[in-house]
């Protein structure tokens, strides 16, 4: 199959649209009476379903019961099963561990590739931590947190497997590092840290262009003491990520930060454990066990470990937090993320980018997605035919 049509879909303002994807590419999109499709070409029929690009998740931890830090293995196998929340790409996320973890996780985004695989493509590793604060480590093992260094990090490039690395710029050695990782193509971003506003803006100087999870993990904003948080809030060198769960950040927070900076680099993440997708228990993420309710995933003693939020239920929970529209939700967790990691490949809905997409109910829900044309998941059990 090198060309096809989707039919009927809904394209934000635009209704009864097509699309013409040719090997794995979007052609073109717009009236289906006007659009050139090659004679005999299969469709998929839309359903009237609003078509966005692909989700593209900076901060997944693992799901379906699977630990990237624990198994690194695992990544491909949970991505087979992503795009049913609409994620067409995503950094899996190693978090702090002994280095060697970190090493086999790039070999494994680099060379595990199954070779039948039609999943969420793992674009490179967001390395969070071992380069944290501990008075901020969260739920990361304080057994591994190190100080950062050019030399521990000098392998750590796209190229080899690694996209986005999380630190604590006010660290010794953190200035260097960022430094060097910047040069080596990575994005650095803030955060597990306790950054006053200097040591945040000597970080962005030095190459930071990220915050990561937003609020968690980092100083409270504070009237009488600026810090990292009023920085990544402030400053439109940077963005961040943001968990809208409404357990990690209050809702009222949420719509703070949009007003701030809704699409100035607001990007949506969950931080999804490898209870996502699984029923309430006892899960894991990295070294420790991890207790799971209806809603959340805390460590024993209380603190937040990840989330088990899906994309497309934040998604839902942006537009009901702050009021905004379908389209700049979605820009949250399409082009936003991809321009902060300087793709210019997906994230849009173009001719010549990739066909990362997907379909969305009257409910914003997840109807069907494609990754890079290939029909990965569609819940009315449907086919290009």
């Amino acid at each position: 199959m090198t060309s096809y049509f989707i039919t009927n879909v809904n394209l934000m303002d635009r209704p009864a649209q097509a699309v013409l994807v040719s090997d794995g590419v979007i052609q073109a999109l717009g009236d289906p009476a006007v659009l050139q499709c090659p004679p005999g070409a299969p469709t998929l029929d839309g359903g009237g379903a609003t078509l966005l690009p692909g989700f593209i998740e900076l901060q997944l931890n693992g799901g379906f019961g699977m630990d990237f830090t624990e198994d690194p293995e695992s990544i491909w196998r949970v991505g087979a099963l992503l795009p049913r929340y609409g994620v067409t790409t995503f950094l899996p996320t190693v978090i702090t561990s002994p280095l060697e973890t970190v090493e086999r996780a790039m070999r494994v985004v680099l060379s595990d590739r199954p070779a039948d695989y039609r999943g969420a493509e793992p674009l490179g590793l967001h390395v969070e931590g071992p380069f944290l604060n501990p008075r901020k480590k969260g739920a990361h093992n304080p057994e591994y947190l190190r100080l950062p260094s050019p030399d521990l990090v000098r392998g750590w490039t796209p190229e080899n497997g690694v996209r986005l690395v999380t630190l604590a710029p006010e660290l010794p050695g953190a200035l260097e590092t960022i430094a060097a990782l910047t040069k080596q193509g990575v994005i650095v971003s803030a955060g597990h840290s306790l950054a006053t506003q200097a040591e945040a803006e000597a970080g962005i100087a030095a190459g930071i262009r990220m915050g990561t999870h937003l609020f968690n993990a980092m100083p409270a904003l504070e009237h009488r003491a600026a810090n990292l948080t009023g920085v990544l809030l402030t400053d439109d060198r940077v963005g961040f990520g943001l968990i809208a769960d409404g357990i990690h950040i209050d809702p009222l927070m949420v719509k703070l930060a949009w007003q701030l900076k809704g699409g100035r680099g607001f990007a949506l993440v969950t931080d999804a454990m490898a209870a996502l997708g699984m029923s309430p228990g006892v899960s894991r993420l990295g070294d420790f066990d991890v207790i799971v309710d209806e809603t959340s995933a805390r460590l024993a003693d209380g603190t937040l470990a990840g989330s088990i939020l899906t994309e497309d239920a934040a998604l839902r929970n942006l537009m009901r937090f702050t009021g905004c529209t379908l389209a700049e939700a979605a820009e949250t967790l399409t082009g936003t993320p991809a321009q902060l990691l300087g793709l210019r490949d997906r994230g849009r809905l173009q001719p010549g980018t990739r066909a990362d997409l997907l379909l969305l109910d009257a409910d914003h829900a997840v109807l069907a997605t494609c990754v890079g044309g290939e029909l990965a998941f569609d819940r009315r059990g449907g086919q290009i035919a």
